[in-house]
C-alpha cells in the first residue's frame, strides 16, 4: 500500500474511535447508541441461541450422525458449523434491526453530531415523517442491505469450494467497507447528493472505509462499534467537506 492509503486506513480506525469517544461524552448520542446496541445485541442473542440450541438438528439435515470414531469428527463439525451460523445470525440481526429501526437512529445521531460540529441543527429537508421514512429505507437498501446480503451469499458459497478461507476473508473485508460507507453516507444522502456521486466518494476513499470498518470484524465488540459508528463517520465527512475534498 502507498503511504497515503496506509494513512487513510489508520485514519479510518482513528475516526471510528474518536466518534465512540465523543458519543460517550454526549448524553443524547450515548443514549441513542446504547438503544441501538441493545436492539442488535438482543436480536443476536435470540438468533444465536436458537442456532446453538438446534445445532445438532441443523447438522443432521446435512450429515447424519455416524457411528464409531467418526462421531468425534461429527461433533467438531457440528460446533464449527454452529459458530459459523452464529456469525451469520449476528449479521442478520444487524440487517433486521437496521432496516426497521436502526437507520432512523443513525440519521438522528448524524444530525446531532453535525449540530455539535457546525453549531446549528441541520435540516433533513425531507418533509413529513412518512416521506422521511420511505426516503431512509430507500437509501438503506442499496447502501447496506444488498451489499451485506451479497456478502453472506459469497460466504455460504465459499463453504463448498477449496477457496473457502480466502472467500471468507475477502467477503468479510468487503462487508466491513460497505458497513463503513453506510455511516459515512448519512450526511450526503441527507443533503440529496446523487447516488452516483456518493458511490464515487466511496471508491475514492476505500482505504479509509476499510480502516473504519475493520473494527466491525472484532467479534461482539463489533456490535458496540456499529452502534456508535454514525458519530465518527459524520465527523469524517464534515472534515472532508470543510477541506474541500468531499
Amino acid at each position: 500500500m502507498e503511504g497515503g492509503k496506509i494513512m487513510g486506513f489508520f485514519s479510518g480506525i482513528k475516526y471510528n474511535i474518536n466518534g465512540f469517544s465523543l458519543a460517550l461524552k454526549t448524553p443524547s448520542l450515548l443514549m441513542l447508541g446504547l438503544l441501538r446496541f441493545f436492539v442488535v445485541f438482543g436480536l443476536t442473542l435470540f438468533l444465536s441461541g436458537l442456532i446453538l440450541y438446534w445445532h445438532e438438528e441443523i447438522l443432521t439435515m446435512i450429515w447424519k450422525m455416524p457411528e464409531g470414531w467418526l462421531i468425534y469428527v461429527w461433533n467438531v463439525v457440528a460446533w464449527g458449523l454452529s459458530l459459523f451460523l452464529a456469525g451469520i445470525a449476528m449479521v442478520l440481526s444487524y440487517l433486521i434491526a437496521q432496516l426497521f429501526f436502526g437507520v432512523f437512529i443513525m440519521d438522528y445521531m448524524s444530525q446531532i453530531t453535525e449540530g455539535i460540529v457546525l453549531g446549528k441543527k441541520p435540516s433533513s429537508g425531507q418533509g413529513s415523517w412518512g416521506v422521511l421514512f420511505f426516503y431512509l429505507i430507500r437509501q438503506e437498501i442499496p447502501r447496506a442491505i444488498l451489499p451485506v446480503l451479497i456478502t453472506l451469499v459469497l460466504m455460504l458459497a465459499g463453504l463448498f469450494t477449496p477457496l473457502s478461507p480466502f472467500i471468507f476473508v475477502l467477503s468479510s473485508l468487503a462487508a466491513s467497507i460497505f458497513l463503513a460507507w453506510d455511516n459515512t453516507d448519512l450526511v450526503p444522502a441527507r443533503r440529496m447528493i446523487p447516488f452516483g456521486e456518493r458511490m464515487q466518494f466511496l471508491k475514492g476513499n476505500l482505504p479509509f472505509h476499510l480502516g473504519f470498518g475493520i473494527l466491525f470484524l472484532i467479534p461482539w465488540l463489533n456490535i458496540l462499534f456499529l452502534s456508535f459508528a454514525p458519530v465518527g463517520a459524520t465527523l469524517y465527512y464534515l472534515d472532508k467537506e470543510r477541506s474541500g475534498s468531499a
